[in-house]
């Protein structure tokens, strides 16, 4: 069954806590760990911030991704990171980074989904939207919050 967790950002982050640099960072770690990723999104200015940031978020760094529309097959060797608004090609199955303010409705196909909870009021009442839609359909769900060092701990683990 899909397991969903939550990353809560700081209400006072500066850019480095933005959803889209935490999405980058979770990333590179999921391709580190040679996992793909489906990165939704339904506004295209959040799509593209996501997409130019993965090419310099990090100075050395670079994770392979494309954005995906949907309608053509992504290129072969299809990159661990796809971007999209559509549902993603067959064997995306990994993990889910959902930017979106909906819950896509393809999300139980993934492992695992991965909701990054900014700073915003209004992102934190749809992250809440988010988790009851999952927590009522009995999710297995988790909570991750930076210590002051800047690592994710779980929540209540």
């Amino acid at each position: 069954m899909t397991s969903v967790d939550f990353y809560i950002l700081p209400q006072t982050g500066g850019p480095a806590d933005s959803a889209v640099m935490t999405a980058c960072r979770l990333c590179e770690k999921a391709v580190g760990a040679n996992r793909n990723v489906y990165v939704h999104s339904t506004d295209a200015a959040v799509s593209a911030e996501f997409d130019d940031a993965l090419w310099s978020y990090r100075q050395g760094g670079f994770v392979a991704h494309e954005r995906y529309d949907g309608h053509a097959a992504p290129t072969e060797p299809v990159p661990p990171v796809l971007i999209g608004a559509a549902e993603p090609p067959d064997g995306q199955h990994d993990i889910l980074i959902n930017l979106d303010a909906e819950v896509p409705p393809f999300f139980s196909r993934f492992e695992r989904v991965i909701e990054i909870v900014a700073g915003h009021p209004d992102h934190r009442s749809a992250s809440r939207a988010h988790y009851k839609f999952y927590r009522d359909r009995g999710y297995s769900l988790r909570t991750f919050e930076q210590d002051t060092g800047g690592a994710w701990k779980q929540r209540g683990g």
